[in-house]
């Protein structure tokens, strides 16, 4: 005789057969890869300051392993921000409506995706300490020739 199956067992078999990370899982992860870029710390010194190996910062980082309350405060200690901040841009499950004029550009997304790459925050960093004026437009009109893109969205 079988017996009626619940809610619960339902969910429990819908998770283990999807195997994906939950997006919140890899925003927050997302967060904690940005923010140690951002401080120049390996996955390693990172990993060590937790009592983790790098990799399971890196699962972490992934959103392949769920990070615990305890570990996230550890995070935001180690990382010196607040718990918050690795949920601020989150993904919400609700649909989100945007009024008329203020929809996110397309591009915007990838632009906040680049500058939180590690190429991104290494050009970041180093284009910010340009204090040439001409040298950087000059790094622009350089950057934008390799790119074929005519600027004319310039301000």
């Amino acid at each position: 005789m079988s017996r009626p199956t619940g809610i619960a067992e339902n969910l429990e078999g819908d998770e283990k057969s999807s195997r994906r990370p939950n997006p919140i899982d890899i925003h927050v992860g997302s967060r904690v890869r940005f923010r140690r870029m951002l401080l120049g710390m390996s996955q390693e010194k990172l990993g060590e300051k937790l009592g983790l190996t790098f990799q399971q910062v890196q699962k972490y980082e992934k959103g392949i392993n769920r990070i615990g309350a305890s570990r996230l405060f550890d995070l935001a200690q180690v990382l010196g921000v607040s718990v918050q901040f690795f949920y601020e841009e989150a993904p919400s499950s609700e649909p989100q409506h945007t009024p008329e004029g203020f929809a996110e550009k397309p591009d915007e997304h990838s632009i906040v995706e680049f500058l939180r790459s590690r190429d991104g925050l290494e050009l970041n960093r180093a284009f910010v300490r340009i204090s040439d004026a001409k040298a950087r437009r000059a790094i622009v009109e350089l950057v934008r020739s390799l790119a074929n893109d005519t600027g004319t969205d310039t301000e």
